[in-house]
């Protein structure tokens, strides 16, 4: 009897160990939760640092213009930026231009496009060229002045736009960003473009044929000096045509997102300074791109201003401070970038 008892008293001690045992192993289970969660917020913080450059893949497409034209070699550049600071591939395209590049927004052309300001206003508006259709697009800021160059060879005797009632006039691509311009500027004379033979060639083509005689007047809308306008001077002499100035004052008032732009006479080697439009272009986004996309294709841009002005020599009114500065709806990714520097966009 005494056995059993004994027996029974070792069971019930090995038994009462053995529970103890089990209740302190949990013990080290909220210590491991506790140091997990610790370390949780910093790898979250880590992922969402402002300033920090997403880890965004993929391939994107940015409109720009004809092979002569400013926008292309611009919007090149972005892509060349947009590649080597990112894991984002971006191609530029080929377009009519300005006008054009909204239109490719809206269909999926396009992802990504550069256009003048003014081209963008009346696209979300559906004004102008884009009466009855209104084109859903963000802006992700300004890039540089375009200048609305028009030029004559010297002695040809047109000195003012006036003068190019029943001339032929090299408009620049159907689809570019000349015609709306033309189209606000020729009733300031009692003209429209009906009273000019238009040939809508890209701004190099439009050129040639200036110098070969084969039009009386050519126009370029693009970053100052042109390459097309500078490729004609080199051959011929060439004059720059003003706005006359009565009409400059009315002109700014009525359309003020142009500027009177001081082109002075070394530029295309001409015999006197000129006042020309000054219209800003901006870079737009469709509808539809990622945030992150946009915030890391804005810091591979602005991050590295001074690579771009060294590469392209119309980045160099490329600026934190002018690109803040912008009358269409920022996309929200854009204006993250420029809120992290200072800047109250958005």
């Amino acid at each position: 009897m005494k056995k059993l008892v004994a027996l029974c008293l070792v069971f019930l001690m090995v038994f009462a160990m053995a529970a103890c045992g089990q209740s302190e192993a949990p013990a080290a289970e909220p210590e491991a939760t506790e140091a997990a969660a610790d370390e949780a917020p910093a790898a979250e913080a880590e992922t969402t640092e402002d300033g920090a450059m997403p880890d965004v893949s993929g391939s994107y497409n940015i409109g720009t213009a004809s092979i002569g034209g400013a926008f292309y070699p611009f919007g090149q550049e972005i892509a060349n930026l947009v590649g080597a600071y990112t894991n984002l591939n971006m191609v530029p395209e080929v377009t009519g231009g300005a006008t054009e590049n909204p239109r490719l927004l809206a269909d999926g052309s396009c992802d990504f496009a550069i256009t003048n300001e003014n081209v963008a206003v009346y696209a979300i508006n559906g004004e102008d060229a884009f009466e009855g259709t209104q084109i859903e697009m963000y802006g992700m800021g300004r890039l540089y002045p375009s200048v609305f160059h028009i030029v004559a060879l010297e002695g040809s005797g047109i000195e003012s736009i006036a003068d190019l009632k029943g001339k032929r006039v090299a408009v620049g691509p159907a689809g570019g960003g000349t015609l709306p311009v033309l189209n606000q500027l020729f009733p300031y004379y009692d003209m429209t473009i009906d009273d000019i033979v238009a040939s809508y060639l890209p701004y190099t083509d439009g050129l040639t044929q200036l110098s070969d005689g084969n039009v009386d007047a050519a126009i370029a809308l693009g970053g100052y000096p042109n390459s097309a306008v500078l490729e004609a001077s080199a051959t011929k002499d060439i004059m720059l045509i003003p706005i006359d100035e009565e009409i400059w004052t009315q002109f700014i008032e009525d359309y003020p997102y142009y500027s009177k732009t001081l082109v002075t006479k070394d530029y295309y080697n001409c015999e006197e300074d000129c006042y020309l439009i000054g219209i800003p272009n901006v870079l737009v986004v469709r509808p539809g791109i990622d945030d992150d996309v946009v915030y890391a294709v804005t810091k591979a841009i602005f991050d590295n201003i001074e690579e771009f002005q060294a590469a392209n020599a119309n980045a160099r009114d490329l600026s934190m401070e002018n690109a803040s500065s912008m009358s269409i709806e920022w996309h929200p990714g854009a204006a993250k970038y420029f809120q992290e520097h200072g800047y109250e966009v958005g």
